[in-house]
C-alpha cells in the first residue's frame, strides 16, 4: 500500500525524489502521510482538491479489497 501511494505521487510531481510516505497506526486504521516538495503540493492536491480526492478513493478501494482501513493525509 505504501509503495502504491509513493508510486502514484512520484508520477504526479516534478521532483519525485522529494516524495515520502510515512505509515502510522491510529485507532485500528493505517494512516499514510504523504509529503512532497512545496512546489509540487498543487499537483498532488489538484484543482479544488480533485486529485487528492481521487488518490484517497483509489487507495481506500485497494485497502477495502484487502480488508484494511486506511486514510491518506497530505502534509506540508
Amino acid at each position: 500500500m505504501k509503495e502504491l501511494l509513493q508510486y502514484i505521487a512520484q508520477n504526479l510531481v516534478d521532483d519525485p525524489s522529494a516524495v515520502s510516505v510515512t505509515e502510522i497506526e491510529r485507532n485500528g486504521e493505517t494512516v499514510y502521510e504523504l509529503r512532497v516538495a512545496p512546489g509540487d503540493m498543487g499537483k498532488v492536491i489538484g484543482h479544488q482538491g480533485k486529485i487528492a480526492k481521487d488518490i484517497r478513493t483509489l487507495m481506500r478501494s485497494v485497502a477495502q479489497k484487502q480488508g484494511k482501513r486506511i486514510s491518506v493525509d497530505i502534509v506540508d
